[in-house]
């Protein structure tokens, strides 16, 4: 197994504790330990610092599985982070050979994990015109018999937006009719902006697994707690798959996660990134009405990141690059999703604001613009 280099996480794992404004962030505030234990009740003074439960403990089991209708404690295994959990489910179902469709653009690991996996890969993308939903037809051509996985992000990332019942319907039919199973990454359900959760694939289908994790609309992502939601029977070779892995999810983390899952604090922990989100997505779209001229966007539905398409003559790698070395601004370039002339800021951080680390931005936008100009 050889995995290609995973180009955005590499991007931001050398860049992110450096810069000065941290714009590739895709999740919402963190809160701090103090905030979560007074949310929570909770007292972690007496917790063991042992395994634990190698899949996690049932309170944590349970409530995870009452946020998918028809799952119970036995469908789920919990992770470190829907990093561990994507991992899992790609190494329990690819073979050298299979093929894997992608929904694209998408965060990459999954496709990386299939090409080093010895899959041939097929992407089905995500049309900027349509809204960020893949062409009538296109999943269904592209998930031709002999298909293992169709790997779906849901809502984006990038795109912050959620699959429409159309294509999710297509994409859930298609793969019914050849047998392939779903992987369903929803790292990113309840960062909708609206407050209307996007319908999870889960019960859609018999052959489908679901990913997820505390990480992104919770402001949790220092806990290292996901998830997979999976069919029973499944879920016992992903269990005995962590064995190789990280064997448990760390005992502090299960029990807050557990605290964190129990309904009356998760709403409130959404509620709380919900008007992160809003607040800060105000300050962005002012924000982008000032570079009309150069730059569009699509008004993110759900998360906590915006994609955005430029009119300037540099590709978007070059584009992060400047920025980073001239503005100590850090974004993801548009091509480490295979989009150029695009590029992701996050907009979900307070600390620091996100005025400042924008207004960084737009100096460069303004130099390049003249540049162009002549």
């Amino acid at each position: 197994m050889k995995q290609p280099i995973f180009v955005m996480e590499r991007w931001q794992s050398h860049h992110e504790n450096k810069v000065e404004f941290n714009l590739a962030e895709s999740g919402v505030q963190p809160i701090t330990l103090e905030e979560l234990l007074r949310l929570t009740a909770v007292d972690p003074s007496d917790t063991l610092l042992g395994y634990g439960h190698t899949d996690g403990s049932p309170l944590l089991r349970e409530r995870i599985a009452a946020m998918y209708p028809g799952a119970e404690a036995a469908n789920v295994v919990a992770t470190v982070g829907s990093a561990e959990a994507n991992f899992l489910a790609m190494w329990s179902l690819v073979e050298p050979g299979d093929r894997v469709v992608v929904v694209r653009p998408t965060y990459e690991q999954t496709t990386g994990l299939a090409a080093g996996l010895g899959a041939h890969v097929e992407s089905v993308w995500l049309e900027e015109d349509r809204g960020w939903q893949p062409a009538a037809g296109a999943a269904a051509e592209a998930i031709q018999p002999g298909t293992r996985v169709v790997v779906v992000t849901n809502p984006n990332n990038p795109t912050a937006h959620p699959l429409g019942e159309a294509a999710t319907a297509e994409i859930v039919e298609a793969a019914e009719r050849v047998g392939a199973w779903i992987l369903s990454d929803e790292v990113y359900a309840g960062g909708e902006l609206s407050g209307e959760p996007t319908p999870s694939i889960w019960g859609r289908t018999d052959r489908v697994l679901v990913s997820a994790s505390l990480s992104k609309a919770y402001g949790l992502p220092g806990l290292r707690l996901g998830w997979l939601v999976a069919p029973p029977e499944f879920r016992e070779d992903l269990w005995a798959r962590k064995d190789y892995t990280t064997i448990a999810p760390s005992p502090l983390s299960d029990r807050l996660g557990a605290a964190a899952l129990e309904p009356g604090v998760r709403s409130g922990l959404l509620e709380r990134g919900r008007g992160i989100l809003l607040e800060n997505l105000a300050v962005l779209e002012d924000w982008a009405a000032g570079h009309a001229d150069i730059l569009s966007f699509a008004r993110p539905r759900a998360g906590a990141v915006a994609f955005f398409r430029y009119d300037l003559p540099i590709g978007s790698t070059d584009l992060a690059e400047q920025l980073l070395a001239e503005q100590s601004v850090l974004i993801v370039p548009g091509d480490q999703f295979g989009i150029d002339h695009h590029f992701r800021i996050g907009y979900g951080y307070t600390s620091p604001p996100l005025a400042p680390g924008l207004e960084r931005v737009s100096r460069m936008i303004d130099q390049l613009a003249a540049v162009q100009a002549g």
